[in-house]
């Protein structure tokens, strides 16, 4: 069942504020989880993709390649949030239905994949930055939890081709965020 209230989206998108606020910019070229993607990259993604959600539910954005790591990436973050927290949370916003290449899926469902995203991409930037990877415990089960039983074959791929990458184990006693990275493709 897709995530029912804005919630988990606010604390998700608190989670990646956060990781955001320890990116030192000299680091902007460093590699990632991600392979395809540096660290500025992620930034850029965690910033705009959640804008692009946002208006696939109603909220019209326009972004037009901004480089946000350029610039104060956190506070665009919040601005991020905001747009994001307010369209989900609109009327409807939930049960509108949203086109995927897999078919229509209602809004919630988005919401989710904008959640998860924000918090597998914050594991992403602690992972590349050293920081620990052990991060809201609580968020990243229910999360996973939606994962186990949201996430089809059809979503996987490779890295930079598809929403998520194969299954990979994560190693005994992993937290919570490392069996969400792994479930989501991440080696751990």
């Amino acid at each position: 069942m897709p995530l029912r209230s804005t919630d988990s989206l606010a604390a998700a998108l608190g989670v990646a504020r956060d990781a955001l606020t320890r990116v030192d910019t000299a680091r902007l070229n460093d590699p990632t989880p991600c392979h395809s993607w540096d660290v500025r990259a992620l930034v850029n993604h965690m910033v705009g993709a959640p804008r692009v959600a946002a208006s696939r539910v109603g909220v019209r954005e326009t972004l037009d390649d901004v480089d946000f790591a350029t610039g104060d990436f956190v506070a665009s973050h919040d601005e991020t949030s905001e747009v994001v927290l307010e369209a989900f949370g609109s009327p409807g916003a939930l049960k509108r239905g949203v086109e995927f290449p897999f078919g229509e899926r209602p809004g919630a469902f988005l919401m989710f994949f904008v959640a998860t995203d924000q918090l597998a991409h914050a594991w992403d930037l602690a992972r590349a930055t050293g920081d620990s990877t052990d991060i809201t415990p609580g968020l990243a089960i229910e999360l996973l939890d939606e994962a186990n039983r949201t996430v089809i074959p059809g979503m996987r791929g490779a890295d930079g081709e598809a929403a998520f990458g194969p299954v990979q184990i994560a190693p005994p006693g992993a937290s919570a965020a490392d069996r969400l990275a792994a479930f989501l493709g991440r080696t751990v």
